[in-house]
């Protein structure tokens, strides 16, 4: 895998110099900035690792949440995981339930 290849899997919008440059996070996917981590077992999700992906995030505007898409496993048998903000996916989920007009 590469960023390269999961940004055009997704239809993301990949950041040149990813690390270096001022844009960071590795793609832009809708309203997310997106930095995407491979392993072929596991990959460890921590305090410092996510607020990295939020510091990427703010950095990119106000409209943007943080994404970290996981890649496990290798060659055709790859599991992708996304690991979100839970009051996004609780509004994601309310919406799609109620509609936008609906209060909770």
């Amino acid at each position: 895998m590469s960023e390269k290849n999961e940004s055009k899997r997704i239809g993301a919008k990949q950041h040149k110099n990813s690390g270096r440059n001022t844009k960071k996070g590795d793609a832009t996917w809708r309203n997310f900035v997106v930095d995407f981590k491979e392993s072929a077992k596991s990959f460890t999700i921590n305090q410092d690792v996510w607020a990295k992906a939020v510091t990427d995030a703010i950095k990119a505007g106000i409209d943007k949440s943080p994404a970290i898409v996981v890649v496990l496993g290798e060659g055709n048998k790859k599991t992708r995981l996304a690991i979100i903000e839970f009051d996004l996916l609780d509004q994601l989920t309310w919406e799609e339930n109620n509609g936008a007009e609906g209060t909770k």
